[in-house]
């Protein structure tokens, strides 16, 4: 029930979301602010934890924010909601329909890398939904800080999206977010600089603007998001906009797909990380709704007697899609629970229904294109279904090709790599050969890196990562935004390896192996189960190569040199993870998902298969070019 320290005025009340690129400290920040302002006892195991809101294996585990997050602090009589978005250009939908929610933003920017892409994305939202900018410098205590170069580059980023006088008038605080220190001014002695979070959540207070709206208003609030709780079904989770709900009331959800209706039979609101139920609220709550059959994110929770659509969320395009199907696999079923097309399907649509920067389409002769932001963004959610228990088998990425103005046009990003300066040639040599284009580099005599802005067709850029990672030897940052759309054009493929074709069904000798690594690079090791047509290592040379990893050393009563038997050692293998094979599947492969395998593997599993479809595709060609 409602008690009265939960009981916020709306003038007290202050929405923030914290936008940044990827790693410049957001979910570190919003520790401080957890820590600091008691929302755990001294006793309680988070005061020593960190990352507290990535609760998540994959965000644990990759360092990064996936999903969109809100909490709520209680300080100085103000109730703050706070929202951390994450960082990564792939996940931009979730900042996209967070970003709604707030009056105000931090932006936080990395002293020492400056603004980075994402920066950019995320800053011209906020700006373009006119929340009040706090800018905070964060990493102050790096080696190779620059503060005042940073906040020079963040002073002509925000010039070059503002649209108003007002816009350019934004506190500016520094910090060391590890430690939970927070600056009005610069410290002239960084590295002694002792201090609190305080600075920052006084900024709050006294910066953002409480939420507008006519709190005697008929109710309206739009929905950005969902929770899903096994008694009381979809949550629907907003900012109320105007008015007052209370337990009870009748509600209408309406959409471009029309009407819901429904009654309000449960109201949560954010307290620390927890949910806490209450019986009323009223305009600029952030609030969970219960009781609505609906899962209509972007839609509009109305009175019945004052049906008022807000303006639908608007989400940028999704710019590569890979195709989903049941897996065809000889060892289908074996290790996955889930391996049907329905449930498969049933899994995609759940997605859709939270993850509303994902589009689903249904694909020709079965399974569905999924699409996304970039490979990062379906590598999460392959990730997800795998570990859930489910088998499937996707296609080679592609790029979604957009009609811009009449004209077929496909997506174009911008890039930005940091290197050490002895990767320069490998750099350049390999981002030549995808035909991008350099824009800008700088060298840093204090760090020896150089950094490199490019601009690249998205589908140029696919694998690029990983092969950078490999040429540097693993020193590299590279981030990528979607610039804009530009004319498609034919281009030829890029140069790839041929394969290593499993011949045989069966087990995987290693006598067989050590004959067939003097070929090109094992993917698999001794012990392994294949079957004909599944892809087992990387050929020295253009051409796919059949092979037999099955077969054992023959039997004899002669006896062996114990030296040569000493000789048959293998080479390391090269262990097949799913950012490899998302980059390395050619157009006439799939890559085989369980919940304990990847597999990379022919669409046709024998020989003769694969000869037939090569001459449908040379006649379909041969056809094509005479039509012309």
């Amino acid at each position: 029930m409602q008690t009265k320290d939960l009981d916020t005025k709306q003038e007290n009340i202050r929405n923030i979301a914290i936008i940044a690129h990827v790693d410049h400290g957001k979910t570190t920040l919003v520790d401080s602010f957890l820590k600091q302002t008691k929302v755990f006892r001294e006793s309680q195991e988070e005061m020593s934890q960190e990352m507290i809101l990535d609760t998540g294996d994959l965000e644990r585990e990759k360092g990064i924010t996936i999903k969109a997050k809100n909490i709520a602090i209680r300080y100085k009589d103000h109730k703050i909601n706070i929202i951390d978005t994450p960082g990564h250009a792939d996940f931009g939908g979730e900042v996209e329909r967070t970003l709604n929610m707030a009056e105000g933003c931090i932006l936080l920017v990395d002293a020492q890398e400056g603004p980075m892409p994402q920066t950019k994305f995320v800053l011209r939202r906020a700006i373009e939904l006119d929340l009040k900018l706090i800018v905070v410098i964060n990493k102050i205590d790096k080696p190779f800080a620059k503060p005042a170069e940073t906040l020079d580059k963040v002073n002509d980023l925000i010039l070059s999206f503002a649209v108003k006088d007002e816009q350019l008038d934004f506190p500016v605080y520094y910090a060391i977010g590890k430690l939970g220190y927070a600056f009005a001014e610069l410290p002239t002695d960084i590295p002694n600089a002792k201090g609190d979070i305080l600075p920052l959540l006084d900024a709050i207070v006294d910066t953002v603007p409480a939420p507008t709206g006519d709190e005697n208003g008929a109710f309206q609030m739009q929905i950005t998001t969902l929770h899903y709780d096994s008694h009381i079904g979809n949550y629907l989770i907003g900012k109320i906009n105007r008015g007052k709900v209370k337990v009870g009331d009748s509600a209408v959800v309406v959409s471009d797909e029309g009407k819901t209706n429904g009654k309000i039979k449960s109201i949560l609101v954010r307290e620390g990380l927890d949910f806490i139920e209450v019986d009323n609220a009223s305009t600029g709550e952030i609030v969970a709704l219960g009781g609505i059959d609906s899962k209509e994110i972007g839609g509009t929770v109305c009175a019945p007697n004052a049906i008022e659509q807000m303006p639908q969320i608007v989400i940028s395009n999704p710019s590569v899609q890979v195709k989903f199907e049941a897996s065809t696999s000889p060892l289908v079923g074996e290790e996955g629970e889930y391996v049907t097309a329905r449930l498969i399907q049933a899994r995609l649509e759940k997605e859709i229904e939270t993850n509303i920067s994902l589009k689903i389409t249904k694909a020709e002769g079965g399974g569905y294109f999924v699409a996304g932001r970039g490979e990062l963004q379906l590598a999460i959610l392959i990730e997800e279904l795998r570990r859930e228990g489910y088998e499937f088998q996707i296609s080679k990425p592609q790029v979604v090709l957009q009609e811009v103005d009449g004209v077929l046009s496909e997506p174009r990003e911008e890039l930005l790599i940091e290197v050490p300066e002895e990767y320069n040639g490998a750099v350049v040599s390999e981002l030549s050969s995808r035909k991008a284009e350099l824009i800008n580099m700088e060298t840093d005599s204090n760090t020896n890196t150089t950094r490199f802005e490019y601009q690249i067709l998205t589908r140029n850029l696919l694998g690029l990562r990983s092969n950078l990672l490999t040429l540097t030897k693993g020193n590299l940052t590279l981030n990528n935004f979607l610039l804009d759309y530009v004319p498609y054009s034919e281009q030829p493929e890029q140069f790839r390896k041929g394969v290593l074709i499993s011949a045989a069904d069966g087990v995987a000798m290693e006598y067989s192996l050590n004959t067939i690594q003097d070929r090109g690079e094992l993917i698999i090791e001794p012990g392994t189960r294949v079957y004909e047509g599944m892809v087992i290592g990387v050929n020295k040379f253009e051409q796919d190569m059949e092979v037999n990893p099955t077969k054992a050393r023959a039997k004899s009563g002669v006896r062996r040199n114990q030296a040569a038997i000493t000789q048959m050692a293998l080479r390391t293998i090269k262990p097949l993870d799913l950012d490899f094979a998302l980059m390395f599947l050619g157009e006439d492969e799939l890559l085989e998902v369980t919940p304990k395998s990847l597999r990379l593997r022919k669409k046709y599993l024998t020989k003769t298969e694969r000869d037939w479809s090569k001459r449908d595709n040379l006649s379909a060609i041969a056809k094509s070019r005479m039509s012309k």
